[in-house]
């Protein structure tokens, strides 16, 4: 599909927009609407673990990239896995499919999930691993969708493996340690064939989960919590040697991390009270939702950021060393990016508000991600 140069609508004020995702949606709580005035809270600035706040020194303010887009009438795109034959995959949170995208732009079920399908990554066996979030409710924010909510049809999150050649979905776990997976939201898989994922948990506008951290294997047979007491996690991603493990939340706009001492044991403490006992790397300065992370090759965390949007790209010692604005159509939703390519020069980027799936040339290239097919 040719680069779109079409007209953007007009653009919504981002104070608007902060009101308009705090909104509910046929009575029930919708993204924003939990925690969401954590993210504008100011924190101090340097700390000894290494964490930064922006002060506005934005080495990225108002540098725009060539954006082309390469799929568009997507369903709420997440998730996007960069094939080594130059087709991606997403996921469509309400149309509940994983769904194949190749360089013209020609979209193609590969499987009905059910649910919310939130994130995937691709695993040792070939088959596509799926955070899947139990389902959402869609609105509609000045022409912007949105997802949110837990709809009636819900009973509980799940991990899903597909078969990308016959389209076979098994669920593999929907619970862990006697308690129901509430929200499974992204995954990485380490180099020891596991993965870690979050678990963003639920909320119905009177009550909300807290978000939760587990190692499970492919096979099905161990899943454990590594981590709760979070505020939405959402991304989750590893450094190039696997020594670190980044999560994003979402309402606090925050980044942090865990040393990794092994297959699915991280230890953290660095920073008083840290989220899920991690250590703090980052937070924006404005008002902000960090949804899901990607990490370069050469070691910085790329946060999709919502509201303002664009990636926001930090380094693991949590210095903002680049804010590439990503404007399509307005679009605030901007979601996940994962690279593909030669030399992995080639970011994938989910602009879920507007259903599209986006392609720009960045400028460093993307991590390698372990059995994603690329050269490590």
């Amino acid at each position: 599909m040719p680069e779109s140069h079409e007209q953007p609508r007009p653009r919504l004020s981002r104070r608007w927009l902060i009101r308009g995702v705090g909104v509910a949606a046929a009575g029930a709580a919708v993204l924003g609407s939990a925690g969401g005035t954590a993210a504008a809270a100011a924190l101090p600035g340097g700390r000894e673990d290494g964490g930064r706040q922006d002060k506005g020194k934005n080495p990225g303010k108002g540098k725009k990239v060539k954006i082309t887009t390469l799929a568009t009438g997507l369903k709420f795109p997440e998730g996007p896995v960069a094939l080594p034959n130059g087709d991606v995959l997403v996921v469509e949170i309400h149309r509940k499919t994983l769904t194949r995208i190749t360089p013209d732009g020609t979209t193609s079920v590969v499987a009905e999930l059910g649910g919310g399908p939130n994130g995937a990554a691709l695993g040792p066996d070939g088959r596509v691993y799926v955070a899947n979030n139990g389902g959402m409710y869609a609105f509609d924010v000045g022409g912007f969708v949105f997802a949110g909510g837990i709809p009636a049809d819900y009973t509980s999150g799940s991990i899903q493996a597909v078969d990308l050649k016959t389209g076979a979905v098994e669920t593999l776990y929907t619970a862990a340690d006697g308690h129901d997976l509430r929200g499974p939201n992204d995954l990485v898989f380490d180099s020891a064939g596991g993965f870690y994922f979050t678990d963003h948990g639920k909320s119905d506008g009177a009550t909300g989960d807290k978000g939760r951290l587990f190692y499970a294997t492919p096979d099905g047979k161990s899943i454990k919590q590594i981590a709760g007491g979070m505020e939405g996690p959402n991304g989750i991603g590893l450094s190039p040697d696997g020594k670190r493990l980044y999560v994003s939340e979402t309402y606090t706009a925050r980044v942090w991390w865990w040393d990794v001492t092994g297959p699915g044991r991280i230890t953290g403490g660095k920073s008083l009270g840290g989220s899920g006992g991690g250590n703090f790397l980052y937070t924006a300065a404005d008002y902000t939702n960090f949804d899901s992370l990607g990490v370069e090759a050469g070691g910085n965390v790329c946060v999709a950021s919502m509201i303002h949007a664009g990636i926001s790209v930090v380094s693991p010692k949590g210095d903002l060393v680049d804010f590439v604005e990503i404007d399509t159509d307005g679009d605030p939703g901007i979601t996940n990016i994962c690279w593909g390519g030669p030399g992995m020069r080639t970011a994938y980027i989910t602009a879920s508000s507007t259903g599209k799936l986006l392609k720009v040339e960045w400028p460093r290239p993307g991590l390698a991600l372990n059995f994603a097919g690329g050269k490590k």
